[in-house]
């Protein structure tokens, strides 16, 4: 942000702090900082920072701002290219590096396209590491996996393939057979109640 874009914003924050519920005006601000400081400001100066045709302040007239906005003198310059005032989070960090190590691993699986489709679904999620997380916690209670599995892909049962509980180490076998003797029994009950 530039320093004539501060001075703008701190007027608009000034004036709603003294129930103006509007931008404090130039003219306004001018007033009151003569008022409260005892220091002259002019408009037309204040015009030419906001405008950006000063871009610097003097060190006298950057403390006499400061004190009439209550900021740090520091505040009152342009940020460096590329500043960006939000907290830049470690969390955040460790997500980008995360789901670029999925997107690698993707790449590195396109062969096999159910895999690659996931690791990229779980880099695309915009909290990847709790979904690992919550991948952990499914792996580490007994039975959960095979029944979400289950439920959630019910054609891994059909197609009878083998699931293992990563809980219990145990593994179930996927019958076809039972979903076939299963799917009788529903189309006979089905036509018991017509």
């Amino acid at each position: 942000m530039k320093l004539g874009e501060k001075i703008r914003y701190l007027r608009e924050i000034e004036g709603s702090l003294r129930g103006l519920d509007r931008d404090l005006s130039q003219q306004e601000m001018v007033r009151a900082l003569e008022a409260e400081t005892g220091s002259k400001l002019s408009q037309s100066y204040l015009s030419q920072i906001e405008s950006g045709a000063r871009p610097h302040l003097t060190n006298t007239t950057r403390q006499i701002l400061a004190t009439f906005f209550k900021v740090h003198p520091g505040y009152l310059v342009d940020d460096p290219e590329g500043y960006h005032p939000e907290l830049q989070s470690e969390l955040r960090n460790v997500e980008d590096k995360l789901d670029l190590w999925l997107v690698s691993g993707a790449e590195r699986f396109r062969r096999d396209p159910e895999l690659k489709h996931a690791l990229l679904t779980l880099a695309r999620h915009e909290r990847s590491r709790e979904c690992l997380l919550l991948t952990e916690a499914i792996l580490d209670t007994p039975g959960l996996m095979p029944r979400l599995a289950e439920v959630l892909r019910p054609k891994n049962r059909d197609q009878g393939t083998e699931i293992r509980d990563q809980g219990t180490g145990n593994r179930e076998q996927g019958s076809g057979t039972r979903s076939k003797q299963r799917a009788n029994a529903r189309s006979r009950k089905d036509e018991a109640l017509r």
